[in-house]
């Protein structure tokens, strides 16, 4: 091949990818507004022209709108409005899609029963329908209220009796954005001041957007309170903005961000590691001097001392076990979210939710997340603020 027909190869090429990208997405919007509508208003029910009509203007609304909306909020602009009315549409589609699934099964499951159309895909209709508009609005009201408190005690056999019962707070994905949150953010910094913590961490996903987008959102941040540390690591949803502005700006805070590094507490004579790594994803975002990287966290730490470890990712585990760290904190998966998004979230990281045993002496916990990201919904899945007693061998 000539080196001209070499050039010309490599924009047909990346058009030819764009391409199958396009029809890609595409065809999982199709799949994902359709067969609702299907379900909803399909020809099965004999609707009235009028609820058809009506139903198929909403869906073929909504499948047309969403993705200018997501480029509008999500893409270059980042306008708020469009970014929120866009994940409210992703969020209240995926419950629909999700329950039309099921209402599918159970279409089949009516004609082996007996029961003939239009009233079974009417039942049918009306089950997913309302089961939908229930699970939407408790959904936001999940989302809004303050993460209810998860107390959890881990046993830790190198634990020195004098910091049997040390409280650590976990807040993590509190995932500022489009919407604004402040007032809830105060409230949630209020639930943890009431916690008597001796160490408050944050695992990342801090916020969706720049510091100065952001700003009055996490300022309630700087009021949280803790006897020896406060700490912080990045999250993935860092790296799509602003990762050193949020480390530099939570140190302005009073935060201590551990940047692949350690901190050692100390509580009468008897010492703890806090330790923290990069995002997985840091080392492949381009940002100069940002990866994940174990090693360097924990250099110099005393090794005869507890390691807490903080990671973003649930599957960063596999490197703490090698680097022999006794607890990993994490979030990052929001215990799915919305039901039954769990199961996606379940192929891509080790645990969904919850305290987890790796290797033979690293336990991981996962934490719900205390905020949400895009749709304002958590279905089934509850966010949290976690409190971890840690305790030495009975």
């Amino acid at each position: 091949m000539s080196a001209t027909e070499a050039v010309r190869t490599r924009p047909a090429r990346r058009s030819l990818r764009w391409m199958r990208f396009a029809a890609t997405i595409t065809g999982i919007l199709v799949l994902l507004f359709g067969l609702p509508w299907w379900t909803v208003v399909g020809a099965d029910a004999r609707w009235p022209v009028a609820v058809a009509v009506t139903g198929t203007v909403l869906f073929a609304g909504g499948l047309l709108a969403f993705p200018v909306l997501m480029y509008l909020g999500h893409g270059r602009r980042h306008r708020d409005r469009a970014a929120a009315t866009g994940d409210t549409i992703l969020g209240v589609i995926w419950v629909l899609f999700s329950w039309a699934l099921l209402g599918n099964v159970a279409k089949l499951v009516l004609a082996l029963a007996g029961v003939a159309d239009p009233v079974r895909s009417r039942i049918v209709a009306a089950a997913v329908a309302g089961v939908s508009a229930v699970l939407v609005v408790w959904g936001y009201v999940e989302a809004m209220r303050v993460p209810r408190i998860r107390r959890v005690d881990i046993v830790l056999p190198r634990l020195d009796a004098a910091l049997d019962g040390l409280r650590v707070v976990l807040l993590t994905d509190t995932h500022y954005g489009p919407i604004n949150r402040a007032r809830w953010s105060a409230r949630m910094v209020a639930a943890v001041n009431g916690l008597d913590a001796d160490i408050v961490c944050h695992t990342g996903d801090i916020a969706d957007g720049s510091v100065a987008e952001r700003r009055a959102q996490a300022a309630p941040l700087g009021e949280i309170k803790a006897r020896l540390a406060r700490t912080y690591v990045t999250g993935n949803h860092e790296y799509f903005g602003q990762a050193q502005g949020w480390l530099d700006h939570m140190r302005e805070l009073g935060w201590a961000p551990l940047h692949n590094r350690h901190i050692v507490v100390e509580r009468d004579g008897a010492r703890l590691v806090v330790a923290g790594v990069d995002d997985a994803t840091a080392g492949g975002s381009g940002v100069t001097g940002h990866k994940a990287d174990h090693a360097a966290a924990l250099a110099g730490a005393p090794g005869e001392v507890p390691v807490v470890l903080l990671a973003h990712q649930p599957k960063q585990v596999r490197d703490a076990v090698a680097h022999g760290v006794d607890l990993q904190l994490s979030g990052h998966t929001h215990g799915g979210q919305i039901w039954p998004f769990h199961y996606l979230v379940r192929l891509d990281q080790p645990v969904v939710q919850g305290l987890s045993r790796h290797g033979t002496g690293t336990q991981l916990y996962t934490s719900r997340g205390s905020g949400f990201w895009g749709p304002p919904l958590r279905i089934f899945a509850p966010s949290e603020i976690s409190v971890l007693t840690l305790r030495v061998p009975a």
